[in-house]
């Protein structure tokens, strides 16, 4: 049945919206999935706010092209479905690879892109899925942050409790004499 030009372009305007909120997607190929298990799926990603969105591969590449996102032509042939990251993509990859292992008869993942960069494979999701979480590196730079300040606040302790000896040292000296 063909699309009609008004749905296409509600399409175009829903994938470039997708797009526009993401850090990066994943390609997928989802042939044989129920409807049972693409809930599942999208549940556990949700969960993580990531989107399990069957796609258009013609109208997914016009919106990719719309909001200036590298076209990944090679991955988007044949049922596809894309996983959307929002904020937070490496979270929504990890996600998504343990949902596979679920799914791994009948869920593919073709590859993506993350940060203007095409990932060709499944193997370069999975390393991104190895980064660390928004929430991780937040932690990461609050450490490296905090470190410095505590580290002075060590010193100027020291100093301060140095302070009575210096004087019991002086005043001890005087009496003797």
């Amino acid at each position: 049945m063909a699309i009609s030009r008004e749905r296409k372009e509600e399409l175009i305007a829903y994938y470039g919206d997708l797009l526009g909120k993401s850090t990066g997607f994943v390609v997928t190929e989802y042939k044989g999935l129920t409807d049972a298990q693409l809930k599942i799926i999208r549940g556990k990603l949700r969960d993580v706010q990531g989107k399990y969105v069957i796609t258009k591969n013609t109208l997914f590449m016009r919106a990719l092209q719309e909001a200036g996102w590298p076209v990944p032509e090679q991955l988007l042939i044949g049922p596809t479905a894309v996983v959307v990251g929002g904020e937070n993509f490496p979270t929504v990859a990890k996600t998504l690879l343990a949902t596979v292992k679920d799914y791994e008869e009948i869920l593919k993942i073709k590859g993506g892109v993350m940060a203007g960069s095409i990932l060709t494979n499944a193997a370069q999701v999975e390393t991104v899925s190895n980064l660390p979480s928004l929430d991780e590196l937040r932690a990461q730079l609050a450490g490296l942050l905090v470190q410095p300040a505590t580290g002075l606040v060590s010193v100027l302790n020291s100093a301060v409790a140095a302070v009575p000896q210096v004087l019991q040292a002086y005043v001890s000296k005087h009496e003797a004499a």
